[in-house]
């Protein structure tokens, strides 16, 4: 049996994520089982991600957080000690998040009233295809592109990526990340906040 952690040890990033996705669900009156189903995963994969014992995927966290309307910084990022103030910008402190295709390191959350603005420096390994689930309604991704060949964006059209192109899409339905030979690049997603 392994050894316990000491209990002064500090929080790993999947027990902070778990504990933010729990806060998040209870504060909309979700239950466990009615948040896997609507975000299409099983009632123990959710579990397992609340109770910081699964390292949870990228498509896992924008199935999750897209069904709570939220972006995905809000799992990913502490809340800002001030809520009141809307061009508040946090300080993540999280390393990176890895999906099928694509590592994502959060850098920076902006808010403003009617949007929330996440910064992302992405890798895209080849050999593989990621598809992202729609995100919430109105959202955008903004990709720019330092090094590497490969496709990104809607599903159904994909936007050819090499170094200095820029690529935007709607990220409200399903979209890809492809690379012929590794992608290096800036992600930056906006949010339309709503209420």
């Amino acid at each position: 049996m392994p050894d316990a952690a000491p209990p002064d040890a500090a929080p790993t990033p999947a027990e902070l994520i778990g504990a933010r996705v729990a806060e998040l669900r209870r504060e909309r009156g979700l239950s466990l089982s009615e948040l896997a189903a609507r975000a299409g995963i099983g009632k123990a994969t959710l579990s397992g991600v609340e109770a910081g014992t699964r390292n949870p995927t990228l498509e896992t966290l924008y199935a999750i957080t897209g069904q709570l309307g939220l972006p995905l910084a809000a799992v990913l990022a502490e809340p800002a000690a001030d809520p009141a103030d809307p061009a508040r910008d946090r300080e993540p402190g999280f390393a990176d998040v890895h999906g099928d295709a694509v590592t994502a390191h959060l850098h920076a959350v902006f808010e403003e009233p009617t949007a929330t603005f996440e910064f992302y420096r992405l890798r895209i390994r080849p050999g593989r295809r990621q598809t992202s689930p729609a995100h919430s309604p109105g959202t955008t991704e903004h990709l720019s592109v330092f090094a590497g060949h490969g496709l990104a964006g809607p599903a159904d059209e994909p936007i050819p990526l090499a170094p200095g192109v820029y690529a935007t899409w709607q990220a409200d339905r399903p979209h890809v990340f492809e690379a012929v030979e590794e992608v290096s690049a800036a992600l930056m997603i906006r949010s339309p906040r709503f209420g």
